[in-house]
């Protein structure tokens, strides 16, 4: 079981998610998303979801994210903790793609998701996803 996050890191966590969604792509749907993933590194990075057109090219913020960590370096990426944003009434939950591939690098990262109002889901990975496919079931 991975740390949970300091108090400083949430807080950092939730403005990076913040921030990130206003940097969404989100000309369709109008569903502005952002999130922020917690390396075991201790580093902070943040993605916002990108659409398109053809809707299945559409990127949600948290597989942004997640991509972005690996991009900057994070080869043995290990997260910690997902922070997601949604200037809405209510929290949303990520999706089950981005389930699975949080599930990748943290099956047992906290998931927390908040709104513009005081709703907030605060859970695990392994609560949002049982059963999870993973790199052991390829062995």
């Amino acid at each position: 079981m991975m740390n949970h996050p300091t108090a400083i890191e949430l807080g950092k966590l939730r403005s990076a998610a913040r921030v990130a969604a206003g940097q969404a792509y989100a000309p369709y749907s109008k569903f502005r998303v952002g999130a922020a993933i917690l390396a075991d590194s201790g580093k902070i990075y943040s993605g916002c979801n990108v659409e398109n057109a053809s809707y299945g090219l559409t990127n949600c913020a948290e597989r942004t994210a997640i991509f972005s960590a690996v991009a900057a370096g994070e080869k043995k990426l290990k997260i910690r903790c997902v922070v997601v944003y949604t200037p809405t009434k209510l929290a949303t939950a990520p999706c089950g793609a981005c389930r699975q591939v949080i599930n990748e690098f943290g099956p047992h990262a906290r998931v927390i998701s908040f709104c513009k109002s005081a709703d907030i889901i605060d859970t695990s990975l392994d609560a949002l996803l049982p059963g999870a496919f993973g790199p052991a079931d390829l062995k």
